[in-house]
């Protein structure tokens, strides 16, 4: 006997791939993989390599979004041939196969529909992710280390690579501050989800005494912007210092001055790069990321104005306390924004961060949505 539940479900989801069939335009997309490989069989397409990398990200977020909706569609077509079949031979396993595939569908169109809801112009962009110890010493950079595995393991699992910006490694164990540059297309639309303090509540290793502790590490993501999106840093409102790289674990990653920290005396933003192997290098790199930061900036001050204007009392401070991570007395993850929570620690450790960033987005585009 199958379930009504499982027949809605199915007549909901090809509801739902209908009106993303509207919404997406298919054939201009189809136009537009079209207009890309056109321009790569170009003799000069490789002529400015960092335009062509562009582009070729470019063409696959397209046709990323039109492989995914098609494997919709054929996914859904099956369940339907599969509950015709269901129904006629009452088979108990093909029954229990359908109602399977009907969730796995379900999650599959729900984590689409999201990726479609990135259309900020930012969202596309890669990240830079910025992981900051707070008070605590030894206990807070070891939690700073462990973040740094979590973030790079989510990266993975989607694809995203993950570069080495800037790494200062602690005195006994774990990072003082680690930046990363994570690219891949929306990785910055997913990873704004993760700004703010994260906070761990575990007993410490550090302590011969057993005692539980709570640390506290920041997490700043700001969007790797493009070079024509117009940022003005004047030469005076800059201080420069240079030093010696040196990477995780101590070691030299050379032996002359290559690494590059840049302030802005106005804001007071610092940047710092040594992944390079020449200082100029590092500074290109360093200017790069001021720009990203100086653009969040002139963001988040936009976003206040409105905030003001619209007299919401929310606070939208760099430094809010986002997500609390308990290992003891007791195993739980919650985030305190959208009070979505999970037992499994050990996942979450592991990168599985999606149930977090998937709700607190659905929530801000619900509340642009009625604020609108």
């Amino acid at each position: 006997m199958i379930d009504s539940q499982v027949k809605n479900q199915i007549k909901d989801a090809s509801k739902r791939i209908s009106e993303l069939r509207g919404s997406l335009d298919l054939d201009y997309k189809l136009e537009q993989i079209a207009d890309y490989e056109e321009k790569m069989s170009a003799p000069d397409f490789w002529d400015d390599n960092e335009r062509a990398q562009k582009l070729i990200a470019e063409l696959n977020a397209v046709k990323s979004v039109v492989e995914q909706f098609k494997a919709l569609e054929s996914e859904h077509s099956d369940l339907e041939v599969m509950l015709e079949l269901a129904e006629e031979e009452g088979d108990e396993s093909l029954v229990q196969d359908l109602e399977s595939s009907v969730k796995e569908l379900i999650a599959k169109l729900e984590k689409f529909e999201l990726q479609l809801l990135l259309n900020q112009p930012y969202d596309r962009l890669n990240a830079i992710l910025e992981l900051h110890p707070g008070a605590g010493g030894t206990e807070s950079q070891d939690w700073a280390e462990m973040l740094l595995r979590m973030y790079r393991r989510w990266a993975e699992k989607h694809n995203f690579q993950v570069e080495v910006l800037d790494y200062l490694p602690g005195d006994e164990a774990g990072v003082k501050s680690v930046t990363l540059l994570i690219k891949g297309y929306n990785a910055y639309g997913y990873l704004k989800a993760e700004k703010g303090v994260h906070r761990l509540v575990r007993i410490s290793p550090f302590d011969a005494s057993g005692r539980r502790h709570t640390s506290f590490v920041s997490c700043d993501v700001v969007p790797e912007i493009d070079d024509d999106i117009e940022i003005e840093i004047r030469p005076e409102d800059l201080k420069i210092d240079t030093y010696r790289a040196s990477g995780a674990g101590g070691q030299h990653v050379n032996r002359t001055e290559s690494a590059v920290r840049m302030t802005h005396i106005p804001t007071g933003i610092v940047v710092s790069c040594q992944t390079e192997r020449s200082q100029i290098s590092n500074r290109e790199r360093c200017m790069k990321m001021l720009r990203s930061k100086l653009y969040e900036l002139k963001i988040e001050e936009q976003r206040k104005q409105l905030a003001e204007i619209r007299g919401e009392q929310t606070d939208i401070a760099w430094g809010s306390q986002i997500r609390s991570y308990v290992f003891h007395p007791y195993s739980m993850v919650k985030d305190h924004r959208t009070s979505v929570e999970t037992g499994n620690v050990g996942a979450v450790m592991d990168g599985e961060l999606d149930m977090f960033i998937d709700a607190y987005l659905r929530k801000q585009i619900q509340t642009d949505t009625q604020q609108a």
